[in-house]
């Protein structure tokens, strides 16, 4: 590179620089082999052994990743604009991807979904979901953490210009992630409370729910799923539903959405069972908390699916099922433990295949980008012959595109979802 620039200097290895010719917006700490002096959070210049200029990026000093590009363009410059122009690219990326698809009489897609995907949008460590009102926000670098009075009313400004009735910000800088970067945890309304009201009523696929985004898991929703429960959603009518890992039901409401005979919920977590039967109260389909069409179990799957070989204990729960839902939380969150992740989804894909009959269908998933599609696929074709049935692919689905998937960073391909029926 030529021209002067303002920015510290990191020389990173051959191995780090290949990795970022390759779209990887990562460097870790062990293959930084020269740094000059530079603030926590700052932007610096990435260069190769050889010189060559690899792109800017933002300053960890207490993680292992210790700088995460932003900008690949000698031109940017990092001042407000460049930030308003990311924020602006993410969310047109949403309205021209999800605009138009909601479905026939309901809200748009774009009311509930995710604004910003960290690096998948360029602006890494910050996530942003969209819960028609409100903003829930998670920081996870220092360098956002800097940015956050500039980057919050950017987000106001670009929502509110496209005709989005924002009204706060709610911050869940509550996780453990946090502790790598060296920063506080912290949760609460930014610039105070425009309600003191922290559980929400929204709407996706026509389908009301409560959140707790004060202390749901991650933003309060899981919206990767969106385009998923429609999947389910069109093949569950008549069917007898069991919807596993249920968490506050979304998967089994579209069930009955599409019109379902039955659903059983199951979560271990008699905080997501409870959400879970006021959400299908809210939506008509129980009456004092259960009703034939909708019925609940707090359970860990992993024990309770097993439990129903039992002829009695499968009638007791509305069974025989003949459409099988999975939605594990992940398995493996490193690659040391993937080998005995993979087990565990091949054990749960075949006892969730054992109990349905020839014709019905299982969906399934995994949502840890360390268990890729293709060991996902090997595991439940494993399962499949462990018990001696063969598959049918009907779908097979990624996460939304809310979440897009940025090429060259794994990292950002965590979701594989399939429906299968079993001939």
């Amino acid at each position: 590179m030529k021209q002067a620039r303002p920015y510290p200097r990191i020389v990173v290895s051959r191995k780090a620089a290949k990795a970022l010719r390759g779209g990887h917006p990562w460097v870790f700490a062990s293959e930084v082999l020269q740094a000059e002096d530079a603030p926590n959070g700052s932007i610096v210049d990435v260069f190769e052994e050889n010189g060559t200029w690899q792109g800017a990026a933002m300053l960890s000093q207490q993680s292992t990743i210790r700088a995460r590009i932003v900008s690949r363009n000698a031109n940017d410059r990092f001042d407000e604009d460049f930030w308003r122009r990311r924020i602006e690219w993410a969310w047109q990326h949403r309205v021209r991807t999800m605009g138009t698809r909601g479905l026939v009489g309901c809200e748009p897609d774009t009311s509930c979904c995710r604004v910003v995907f960290s690096e998948a949008d360029g602006l890494p460590g910050l996530v942003v979901d969209k819960y028609q009102n409100v903003l829930v926000v998670q920081i996870g670098t220092v360098g956002m953490e800097l940015l956050r009075n500039t980057i919050y009313p950017l987000l106001l400004q670009t929502l509110r210009a496209s005709g989005e009735d924002v009204t706060g910000i709610y911050e869940r800088n509550d996780g453990s992630v946090r502790q790598k970067e060296g920063l506080d945890r912290y949760k609460g309304w930014w610039q105070g409370a425009p309600s003191e009201n922290l559980h929400l009523e929204v709407r996706e696929n026509g389908i009301r729910y409560l959140l707790d985004i004060q202390n749901s898991q991650k933003t309060g929703f899981f919206l990767d799923q969106k385009y998923n429960r429609r999947a389910v959603r069109q093949i569950a009518r008549d069917r007898r539903v069991l919807d596993c890992f249920c968490h506050v039901g979304p998967f089994g409401l579209n069930a009955l959405a599409g019109g379902a005979a039955s659903v059983r919920f199951v979560d271990v977590s008699k905080t997501a069972i409870d959400l879970a039967r006021q959400n299908a109260l809210l939506n008509g389909y129980a009456v004092d908390g259960e009703s034939p069409q909708a019925a609940f179990t707090c359970a860990d799957a992993l024990d309770y699916l097993p439990q129903l070989r039992n002829k009695q204990r499968m009638r007791e729960e509305g069974g025989p099922f003949d459409l099988i839902v999975l939605d594990p939380p992940a398995f493996t969150k490193s690659s040391a433990t993937v080998r005995s992740a993979a087990r565990g989804y091949r054990d749960i894909n075949a006892e969730a295949l054992r109990l349905l009959p020839r014709g019905g269908y299982l969906a399934t998933c995994s949502c840890s980008q360390h268990m890729t599609r293709d060991l996902l696929a090997s595991a439940i074709a494993d399962a499949a012959q462990s018990v001696n049935r063969q598959l049918k692919q009907v779908e097979e689905r990624q996460q939304a595109p809310d979440h897009p998937i940025l090429w060259g960073f794994p990292q950002s391909h965590y979701l594989d979802f399939f429906v299968f029926q079993v001939i």
